[in-house]
């Protein structure tokens, strides 16, 4: 079984320093390195390995034997073998500490050498078990990006859906975009198992036939008692967190499954209805048909369901139905029809959005023509002529 702890290091005793000098005074430096490296080796101190090793290769160069000298102050003939030398010690002091689970220590020397694939393998085969602390092993696959899918499963494994939303919440996905939408179907995946086993629970309980589904809109269907007296079978701040998360989805199996979480939402009391403002003002019910749009369901409805809101909120001054729509149409590769929306509605707009502005928009189609009627609404005469430049 993988372990995660941090061992603790213990000491050189007093005997190898006298068999050093022995090896020293008899045999000359390259005797007594080589028993300093093996006498760390045995005692486990890999980090003051890599530096014995370091300090072998420059006697073996005939440089000053400190290794924790700069290796640009070193002769440049010597630059390349001691460079390889680095490679190689780090190589074998990270794999050491991956031996004996020291997840930390290890990835200090594979992310110093660029070389992360040891790490993110050993990481692929590490099991969850409840009796051993997986700290480590998150630290290193989720903060430290090693494998941010992997240490986000840990997460909600070890700690629970509670926490694992809380920590999605604060996690830093910016350099890792594919691995958030990994994290975002974990999450869908076990808050639509587990409410799906509730399901199913009462169903049989209330003397119903057992449904062999993993459709959770196929338990409802017929299942009025399901919701009497205001009940509900998870807890709906999760429910409300996780679908809204599963709106940035933009594949896989996993739309359908928080289309399932959308249609439980829909028939929970009115009171567990959160409160939003248009496109999304019944929430669960127009989470649902965006779902259904990015999963190819009924599309052309769905578009025309968001569309239908565009005018009557920009009347009022509210544009982010129109981001919206853009951000819908880009999602399932309808470019031009997202820039024409843009245009119309969001040319004047400077602000930050939830979409990619006009500009970015016309400038990715080489559209230079939008791009510069949007500059002239904005009264940016430098990014007029740049267009109209660029369009000769």
């Amino acid at each position: 079984m993988l372990e995660t702890e941090e061992q603790a290091v213990p000491s050189l005793d007093a005997t190898v320093f006298e068999r050093l000098e022995q090896a020293l005074a008899a045999q000359g430096p390259a005797a007594a390195i080589e028993e300093l490296c093996k006498s760390l080796r045995e005692l486990g101190d890999y980090n003051a390995l890599f530096y014995a090793l370091l300090m072998k290769k420059r006697v073996e160069l005939g440089v000053p034997p400190f290794p924790t000298g700069g290796a640009a102050d070193l002769p440049p003939a010597t630059h390349e073998p001691y460079e390889q030398a680095i490679r190689e010690a780090g190589r074998l002091a990270g794999q050491l500490y991956l031996d004996r689970d020291d997840i930390r220590r290890a990835w200090f020397f594979f992310n110093m050498l660029g070389e992360l694939e040891p790490v993110h393998n050993y990481i692929e085969r590490y099991e969850f078990d409840a009796d051993k602390d997986p700290q480590a092993v998150i630290e290193v696959a989720l903060y430290n990006g090693a494998y941010p899918a992997k240490g986000y499963a840990l997460v909600l494994e070890r700690y629970g859906i509670c926490n694992a939303i809380t920590t999605f919440s604060q996690h830093d996905f910016s350099r890792h975009p594919d691995a958030k939408q990994e994290c975002i179907k974990i999450l869908v995946r076990a808050l639509h198992e587990q409410l799906r086993e509730r399901l199913l629970s009462e169903i049989v309980g209330h003397g119903d036939t057992y449904l062999d589904t993993k459709s959770i809109i196929a338990l409802l269907m017929g299942r009025k008692y399901l919701f009497a007296d205001d009940t509900y079978h998870i807890d709906t701040s999760h429910l409300s967190s996780v679908v809204q998360m599963s709106l940035e989805l933009t594949d896989g199996e996993e739309l359908k499954l928080a289309r399932d979480l959308c249609a439980y939402g829909e028939k929970l009391g009115a009171h567990f209805q959160q409160e939003a403002d248009p496109p999304f003002e019944r929430t669960y019910a127009d989470y649902k048909v965006l779902l259904e749009v990015t999963a190819g369901i009924e599309v052309e409805k769905g578009l025309k369901h968001f569309r239908d809101k565009i005018e009557p909120e920009s009347e009022k001054g509210n544009l982010f139905p129109a981001e919206v729509y853009v951000n819908l149409l880009l999602r399932i590769n309808r470019k031009s029809e997202a820039i024409e929306v843009a245009k119309k509605y969001l040319s004047g707009e400077t602000r930050p959005m939830t979409c990619p502005g006009v500009y970015e928009l016309c400038r990715e189609a080489d559209d230079y023509a939008g791009l510069a009627e949007a500059a002239r609404k904005r009264a940016d005469g430098v990014n007029f002529l740049a267009a109209k430049i660029a369009g000769k």
